[in-house]
């Protein structure tokens, strides 16, 4: 059986360090971390995320 390529992660806020989203990423083509501007509900502002461990 094949190994799944796919990798589901979870997006840490940096200024509060609330986990608020959780998606996937391809592995293979993506070797570095993942970093998305999005809004946070805690700091109710938009503000970087990060992939959390």
């Amino acid at each position: 059986m094949a190994k799944n390529a796919r990798e589901i992660i979870t997006l840490e806020c940096e200024v509060c360090k609330e986990r608020n989203y959780q998606t996937e990423k391809n592995i293979k083509l993506q070797k570095e971390r993942l970093q998305l501007k999005k809004y946070c509900k805690k700091c109710k502002k938009h503000t970087l995320h990060k992939e959390a461990k």
